[in-house]
């Protein structure tokens, strides 16, 4: 992997005025809120009940509003990007400039022609592709009701909307829990009390990832992973799935990101490998949908959703073990060749046909 990260050029640079790493103190504020926030009357309360300490954590863990429990946007439907800022003012990224920028050079040519995996980059979605987190929420929204004396509903339609919903959806339209609007809020900063507790005991990744991971970094093809935890409690949790060693680059709530195709194509700068190069590993739907928006391939796991949900992948496996470094090269082997794309028909033109005719000798 020391190969992939040497080659990083200055156009991997664009973010830097949005990196965590080189801003320890500056974070994003969030656009997208899972739960209302008129807490003015009800913030001792609620801290007290919820077990927060005086800088508003809970167990180490920042439990602050963020896209973690709510359904993100697609977003680059019309391939839009994002506004960063250089010093020279902002800067407007979308995916056709990152396809423009982020061309290789004619060193970097050369030796992608004699080994071709190094021109990919692998992203990699945190939710259900490298941990199964659905188990995490749906556990923390049993133990939530437990708590409380109510029962989870048994029907697998529900529990599956509740793992993709916001806390106030599920406690209002899903679970029906008819509390008053302080109890609400207080019970949505429960279930994210309960969700972080059962993270802090995650300790092994999905089946199969740990050694598709090692064949690609045998192929020296750089790794990235996108989630909407904070940064630190990602760090953390792939220290104990023994994953961080792996991945080149790490896209967090941090970032700012504000829509799923965004934070792939922030994950694709830090890699330093255009869109178009890179393959998205998703287990949902919409997470597909915005890897084709950026012009990325999709690769689906089988699980959170059946195989004809995720008909729009490029590739869809029931597990990593099925999964080799030559599907890679597949994926893109007839690249821009596609039903919809315009080709050039030759037309052979047939000789003209040799008249007969008689020599008569006088």
């Amino acid at each position: 992997m020391d190969c992939a990260c040497s080659n990083f050029r200055s156009s991997s640079l664009l973010l830097l005025g949005r990196s965590p790493s080189l801003h320890p103190h500056y974070s994003f504020p969030s656009k997208l809120r899972f739960l209302r926030l008129n807490l003015a009357k009800h913030a001792r309360v609620v801290r007290s009940a919820c077990g927060f300490n005086e800088n508003g954590s809970v167990n180490g863990f920042s439990v602050t509003p963020n896209k973690l429990f709510m359904q993100e946007a697609i977003g680059a439907e019309y391939g839009e990007g994002f506004e960063t800022f250089r010093p020279d003012g902002p800067l407007k990224v979308d995916v056709d400039f990152l396809n423009d920028r982020l061309q290789e050079g004619f060193l970097q040519r050369i030796r992608y022609a004699m080994k071709p995996d190094e021109a990919y980059g692998l992203i990699f979605s945190f939710d259900n592709v490298v941990a199964d987190t659905r188990t995490l929420k749906l556990n923390s929204w049993k133990q939530l009701a437990s708590e409380e004396g109510k029962e989870i509903p048994e029907d697998a339609d529900v529990q599956g909307r509740m793992l993709y919903a916001g806390a106030d959806h599920v406690l209002h339209k899903l679970l029906l829990w008819d509390e008053a609007e302080g109890e609400l809020d207080r019970l949505a900063l429960r279930f994210s009390q309960l969700y972080y507790d059962n993270l802090l005991r995650l300790s092994k990744p999905v089946e199969g990832l740990k050694e598709w991971l090692d064949a690609v970094s045998t192929a020296r093809i750089p790794c990235a992973v996108v989630s909407s935890l904070d940064r630190i409690n990602m760090t953390e949790a792939l220290e104990r799935m023994e994953l961080k060693k792996y991945f080149q680059a790490i896209v967090t709530e941090e970032d700012g990101m504000d829509s799923i195709a965004h934070r792939f194509l922030s994950a694709a700068m830090k890699l330093d490998r255009k869109p178009s190069k890179c393959v998205v590993f998703e287990d949902e739907p919409r997470g597909i949908a915005a890897a084709h928006n950026c012009t990325m391939m999709a690769v689906a796991l089988i699980g959170a959703h059946p195989a004809y949900d995720l008909v729009q992948a490029d590739l869809a496996v029931a597990s990593f073990n099925e999964l080799s470094v030559i599907n890679l090269r597949r994926l893109f082997a007839n690249k821009g060749s596609t039903f919809m794309d315009l080709q050039k028909q030759v037309i052979e033109k047939s000789p003209p046909k040799r008249k007969l005719t008689i020599d008569t000798i006088f």
